[in-house]
């Protein structure tokens, strides 16, 4: 684990501030609520707050009460801090919902080419044959962690499944660094930009696999991450700003830096754990803390964003709103920087 000097303290205030902020927001049962629960999770497992856990726990119970919509692969990201509220209060419930994400997950969610899963955001065909990033946070990675959890072979064979063929897919082997799409009917990565925040879902996915999966090495599949993994943290170091951040299209000197993609790589280069990063996680640790307000709205983030047509698709995107996955990759980047 890298560690750079912080006040605690401030950083402790500063994810009480984000927490709370995020708990305001209007959020539905979707991928974005997913993300940033799961930074809230995190939050909880980090300090113990019991606020925390409980905040978590009405809302969900909310709508659990009012009813939950169909499922899609990215609204799977709301089993993440199912995992939590279930570890925390032994209630069957969250552990019966979330079984009924992985259930889906294995057997109805679509799929491509060897058993790739095919990234939609609701109940119809979104995306024909077309592999995102974002399916590694919202699927891949829950898969993992209820595999480790359950100690189901099958299920971490697949969540693995996952990460190594959206390497293959979506990971330029020349610079490292992560397409947005890849489109399986066409063979191409449709306008082929290295996207910011595709990229931050690769680099922290990949380091949670090198993070969390007992034995990882006796997996096959897991040599492939973990060279991916290295191989995009040497280009992502390439362009990352005077600011210590990332660009929503990563060269593209033109597009603005933007916060969430900044936290997620950020957090992936913490997770990962390598020392001569360190200097890099402290600059990115600055231009993320000027982009927080003193009442813990994350900053400069950009909104939902589909395979754009050209560059000035993705530098158009609008960065004036608060979101939920800045909330959440926020918490992800604040709390494994203090972690013991």
């Amino acid at each position: 684990m890298i560690k750079i000097d912080v006040d605690k303290k401030k950083e402790l205030e500063t994810i009480d501030s984000i927490v709370r902020k995020t708990m305001t927001m209007d959020l539905v049962w979707d991928w974005p609520c997913g993300v940033a629960y799961y930074g809230i999770s995190e939050a909880y497992e980090l300090t113990k707050n019991e606020e925390y856990l409980q905040l978590l726990k009405d809302r969900i119970d909310e709508y659990i009460e009012v009813g939950l919509p169909s499922w899609n692969v990215n609204a799977c990201a709301m089993g993440h801090c199912l995992i939590t509220l279930y570890e925390a209060t032994g209630e069957e419930k969250y552990w019966k919902l979330l079984m009924e994400k992985i259930d889906y997950i294995k057997n109805d969610a679509l799929r491509f080419g060897d058993r790739v899963l095919q990234h939609t955001v609701s109940s119809k065909n979104d995306f024909p044959e077309q592999a995102w990033a974002d399916t590694l946070f919202m699927a891949g990675f829950l898969m993992l962690r209820v595999g480790i959890k359950l100690k189901d072979e099958d299920l971490i064979n697949d969540a693995l499944n996952q990460f190594y063929w959206h390497i293959k897919y979506l990971q330029d082997p020349e610079t490292g660094l992560w397409y947005h799409g890849y489109n399986n009917i066409n063979k191409d990565h449709m306008s082929g930009m290295f996207w910011g925040r595709a990229n931050s879902w690769g680099t922290y996915t990949m380091s949670q696999v090198k993070k969390r999966l007992p034995e990882a090495d006796k997996y096959p599949k897991f040599a492939d991450i973990d060279a991916g993994l290295q191989s995009q943290l040497a280009g992502l170091i390439k362009v990352q700003t005077e600011n210590g951040l990332w660009r929503t299209l990563l060269d593209d000197e033109i597009s603005y830096e933007e916060i969430s993609a900044s936290c997620g790589i950020a957090a992936g280069m913490v997770e990962n754990g390598n020392p001569l990063h360190a200097e890099y996680v402290e600059k990115a640790y600055k231009g993320i803390m000027e982009n927080i307000s003193s009442d813990g709205r994350v900053l400069n983030v950009s909104g939902g964003t589909a395979v754009m047509k050209d560059k000035d698709g993705y530098r158009n995107i609008s960065k004036k709103w608060i979101q939920g996955w800045g909330q959440g990759l926020a918490l992800a980047f604040l709390t494994a920087l203090i972690q013991e």
